[in-house]
């Protein structure tokens, strides 16, 4: 983790509906994440911990407020820019994996390999994600943490400056969550991974660099961990 401030979230506001079915998810929510920070965002269903990291992800508009990451500025971005935005900067992982059913693990991975101008190494990847062996395989042949695996492969190929995780372990048992979270803290110190990590789940805090705890759509904590405890020694997971 260096000092180089990465990613900055000012007075962010994000609404949705009208009328009766008007909800203000985000009230001004500001924060900083540091470059090759392990971050959580955590809190309640309905706090705005998701909305929060789709609009950071350019998958939701904004209100009002401001995002940057690496120094871009997201709000209004539109059409090919915002799709460069993305492209250029971001990887995605969520808690269902949506890798593409008829392509192998290895073209999955591909598929992120060819959007980028600096890929990682496909071979290093696969080795690093212990997919090695199933990279001929297809998804329907692979168990949910593998398929996790290369979901994570895949986000990582395009070397993304931030990697946005959407409850990373909200599908996964408890043996196979840590082993997801024992690589992506492997990722974070072999690449320099600045991640964001959105999580129900209390003892994933407990590993990190940075935790923001978000209630009924504001800031309530926002704190670093002076001591991290390592993923492999993560209880109640």
């Amino acid at each position: 983790m260096s000092e180089e401030t990465f990613l900055v979230v000012k007075d962010l506001h994000k609404s949705y509906g009208e009328g009766g079915s008007y909800a203000q998810v985000l009230k001004g929510v500001s924060i900083k994440v540091f470059k090759g920070e392990m971050c959580v965002i955590q809190g309640t269903s309905g706090s705005g911990k998701s909305t929060l990291l789709n609009c950071i992800g350019g998958l939701d508009s904004i209100d009002s407020g401001s995002v940057s990451v690496a120094g871009t500025l997201i709000e209004g971005l539109k059409g090919e820019r915002l799709s460069d935005y993305r492209r250029d900067n971001l990887g995605f992982i969520f808690q269902f994996y949506n890798l593409v059913p008829n392509l192998t693990v290895r073209e999955n991975i591909q598929v992120c390999e060819f959007l980028s101008k600096d890929p990682l190494n496909i071979d290093e990847l696969l080795a690093v994600l212990g997919l090695t062996e199933h990279q001929h395989k297809f998804p329907s042949q692979l168990s949910g943490g593998q398929q996790q695996r290369c979901a994570i492969a895949r986000a990582l190929a395009k070397n993304p400056k931030v990697l946005l995780c959407d409850e990373p372990t909200g599908a996964l048992d408890s043996k196979t969550s840590r082993d997801i979270l024992v690589l992506l803290e492997k990722i974070n110190r072999q690449y320099g991974t600045t991640m964001l990590i959105v999580t129900h789940n209390n003892s994933i805090k407990n590993m990190v660099d940075h935790v923001i705890y978000l209630k009924d759509g504001e800031i309530y904590k926002d704190y670093y961990n002076e001591k991290k405890t390592p993923a492999s020694e993560l209880e109640d997971l």
